[in-house]
Order: C-alpha cells, then structure tokens, then sequence
C-alpha cells in the first residue's frame, strides 16, 4: 500500500508540473501593463516637476540665479532620481500583481520576475517617448501654423501671416545677422537672397569642417555689396563669424553627446531598479498567506 501510494505521487507532480508549463503563461501581461503605466506617470510627473524646479531657478540676469553648470548637474542629478524612482515603482507593482507560478524552480521564479521587471520599463519607456513625441509634434506645429504678431513702434499696426521659417528658432540666424550688419542699418533692406547663399556655403562649410578660400572670397563679396565694407574687411568679418559659428557647432556637439551619454546611464539605471524591485515585489506576493 505504502509503494502504490509513493508510486502515484510522483505522477500527480508531474502531471500538475505539465499541466500548469501547458496553460499557464510565463508573461502576466496584466501586471506588466500596469507597471508601465504607472512607471510613466510617474516618469511625467517627476520630468514636470524638474522643469518646473529648473525653470524657476534661471534668470536672464547676469550674476543671478544658478549658473549652466549648476543647472546641468541638477538635471542629470535628476533625470537619475527619476528612472530610480518611477522604474522601481513600476517594477514592484508587476511584481506583487502577477500571477503566482505553481510548481516552478525558485531560480525560474527569480527569472521571471526579472524579466517582467524589465518588460515594464521597456513598455513604459516606449509610452513616456511615444507621449512626449506626440505633445513636440503639436506644439511645433501650433507654433508653425499660427500667425506672429509685430507691434511696430509706429502705433497698433500688427503683421501677421510671417513666415515660418523666419520665426523659427535657427541658431545660424544670428551668425548671418551679425554677417551681414552694416554700419548705417536699413530696415527696408532685404538680404533674403545673400543670406540663403551665406546658410549654404557655412552649411557645406561646417561638414567639412574648412572654409575654402573661394567660397570666402564669394561670400565676402555678398557682405561687401550689402554692408559697404572693403573687400578685404569682408574677408576678416567671414572668417570671425564662421570661426564663431563653427565653434558654438562644437560645443552644441559635445553637449548632445554628453547629454546623450548620461541619459543612456540613467535609462540603464532604471532597466536595473525595475528589474530588481520586480523581484522583491514578487516574493513578497509568493510569500502572502491565505487566511
């Protein structure tokens, strides 16, 4: 009796162990959703609060408020509390919400909850980009589509219907103002034309990183018929705004490239907390008791 009842136990595991890897899915879904949306509310949340501590803290005044550097720690500094903050919640709400895995390998649990840790902050991470692509792509557009308004000194006169492209916030456009400045400014004159043609040769200029002597001497003679400068004062202008240009191009550079190094840190950071507290929430959930 004692051999038949032994010898039928060891089938019921294994017929429950089938049973539960043939219909019962390694992936709660259900859980891992709602992580990510919480992980990105909270991502949004947080990121608002920063610009608004941010913006606060800046002024146009010289000497007055927190200086760029001050300002770029702060914001590395905090894009790193965020992803701790709203990966490790997102993580930990998927843990304790899945689903209990029955007849399963401690280790296999541990890996599950990883994983669904990490699907959570994938998840949230597409949200938050998708979110925030879609709010760029509105105001840009309500930028681009509605009228500018310019008060002349003269009264109320208002222009409306500018065009885009001038209203739009190209950094070039103050290297090309300042090429092209004259001594006796007029404002009834138009350098659409030279200036279009400067844009180019600088553009083309700055993917070579060197200016050829032809192209100077063309673009120096543009400043010289607009400006009324020498030929000679034209050239020495060319070569002080491309250098200008050319290194605030470097040091744009080299500001996306460092940003762009520590929001992979801090996304990583946050592909570990979510990982991670997916894990404690999880056996936290398996340790639960019934009553």
């Amino acid at each position: 009796m004692e051999r038949s009842s032994f010898s039928a136990d060891p089938s019921n595991l294994r017929e429950d162990f089938a049973k539960n890897e043939a219909y019962g899915s390694g992936v709660s879904w259900a859980a891992i959703i709602a992580g990510a949306f919480v992980t990105a509310a909270l991502w949004l949340i947080l990121l608002a609060l920063g610009v608004g501590i941010g913006l606060s803290s800046i002024s146009p005044w010289s000497n007055v408020g927190a200086s760029a550097s001050g300002i770029g720690a702060a914001a590395i500094i905090w894009m790193i509390v965020v992803q701790f903050i709203a990966s490790s919640m997102g993580g930990y709400l998927a843990g304790r919400l899945r689903t209990k895995w029955a007849t399963i390998h401690t280790d296999e649990v541990y890996f599950r909850d990883t994983a669904h840790g990490f699907l959570v902050w994938s998840v949230g991470l597409v949200i938050t980009a998708a979110f925030l692509a879609s709010a760029a792509t509105s105001i840009v557009g309500g930028v681009a589509q509605s009228p500018t308004a310019l008060t002349t000194a003269r009264g109320a006169e208002t222009v409306s219907s500018v065009p885009a492209d001038r209203s739009s916030l190209d950094p070039t456009e103050y290297f090309l103002s300042a090429l092209f400045r004259s001594d006796h400014p007029n404002p009834d004159r138009s350098d659409a034309a030279a200036r279009a043609e400067a844009k180019l040769v600088f553009a083309h200029a700055l993917r070579q990183k060197n200016l050829p002597a032809a192209d100077r001497i063309y673009v120096a003679r543009l400043v010289a018929a607009k400006t009324g400068l020498s030929q000679a004062d034209a050239e020495n202008r060319v070569s002080e705004v491309f250098a200008q240009l050319q290194q605030e191009t470097d040091n744009t550079r080299s500001a996306l490239a460092r940003v762009s190094l520590w929001l992979f840190i801090a996304l990583l950071i946050g592909a570990f907390c979510a990982s991670f507290a997916a894990t404690i929430g999880g056996r936290q959930r398996d340790r639960v008791q019934l009553v």
